[in-house]
């Protein structure tokens, strides 16, 4: 399990929302997103020539990928407490750089890790 970055589970559309006026994002607008998170991998890996965070190795992440302290402090303790493998720190880290890149973050936040734990079904975030 610890190969696949992200599981997501769908819930089941509740009638409410079937129905709601309220205006959800656009497929164009979350096109738009992606696209400009794209083009702030490609261009902050041009020099290594890789072209988006994925590819990234341990080294490159050490050197491109800057965590907050509470970040690294929420990190630390979800691999102490679940145990994860070396495999699973770095994709928890490439996963949050792309949300922190889609919030048009400069850095990872707290936010950006827990979101990223959040979508590992093997790892969730229930710390007590």
């Amino acid at each position: 399990m610890d190969r696949i970055d992200i599981h997501i589970r769908v819930p089941r559309v509740e009638y409410k929302e079937l129905i709601s006026t309220q205006r959800a994002e656009s497929s164009a607008e979350i096109r738009e997103r992606v696209k400009a998170a794209r083009d702030l991998q490609r261009l902050r890996f041009q020099k290594y020539h890789i072209f988006c965070n994925g590819q990234m190795n341990h080294a490159l992440l050490r050197k491109t990928c800057q965590l907050s302290n509470g970040a690294q402090l929420l990190l630390e303790q979800v691999f102490k407490k679940k145990n994860l493998s070396a495999r699973s720190y770095d994709r928890i880290i490439k996963v949050s750089r792309t949300i922190a890149d889609l919030d048009h973050s400069e850095g990872i936040d707290e936010k950006h890790i827990a979101e990223a734990i959040q979508l590992r079904n093997d790892v969730g975030l229930e710390l007590s």
